[in-house]
């Protein structure tokens, strides 16, 4: 039984161009080159597609972003409401999902030092899966050396030892 390979459509596509034009070139390039060998790859298509669902994010966002967990849901309504931002799930808004306040983020520059992947499903929804992710970040740090993967910020190849882990996120140091 053959799949339908899982395709972006036109508004899909111009997103995630935008989000790329936005990120460092050598990161652009690392995420292009692992999103190649990852689509060439059936068995890895079965996980879904690697999107970037951010890249630039400002200050302002940054701390939208770093309020949840830590603030109201009310608060963080008003944070993400005063940049753009849409709503999180109150069990989103219970979760911390950065340490970084804005500015201190490598998301922060413009261009970004960093971008988050997730997964694009066959029926159009987007995963956030972490066994997908660790064989995204092998194929990102195969692409370019100087990438960091969220999940393993030491860089020894394993994610238990790491204080804070941001599966989706990538970002190139150096």
């Amino acid at each position: 039984m053959a799949t339908t390979p899982i395709q972006l459509n036109k508004t899909q596509q111009a997103s995630q161009a935008a989000r790329l034009a936005q990120v460092r070139p050598e990161l652009a390039t690392a995420y292009g080159v692992a999103l190649g060998r990852w689509m060439g790859d059936r068995k890895l298509m079965l996980l879904g597609l690697p999107i970037v669902t951010q890249g630039y994010r400002s200050s302002a966002e940054q701390d939208a972003v770093f309020a949840q967990g830590r603030e109201t849901p009310y608060q963080i309504h008003l944070l993400r409401k005063a940049c753009g931002l849409d709503d999180v799930s109150a069990a989103e808004a219970k979760l911390i999902v950065t340490y970084k306040r804005g500015g201190q983020s490598n998301h922060n520059h413009l261009p970004s030092w960093a971008l988050d992947v997730a997964h694009l499903q066959a029926d159009g929804s987007v995963k956030w899966d972490n066994a997908a992710l660790l064989l995204f970040a092998r194929l990102m740090r195969a692409a370019d050396e100087r990438i960091t993967w969220g999940a393993d910020w030491d860089r020894d190849g394993q994610t238990v030892d790491e204080h804070f882990q941001d599966w989706p996120h990538f970002e190139l140091v150096g």
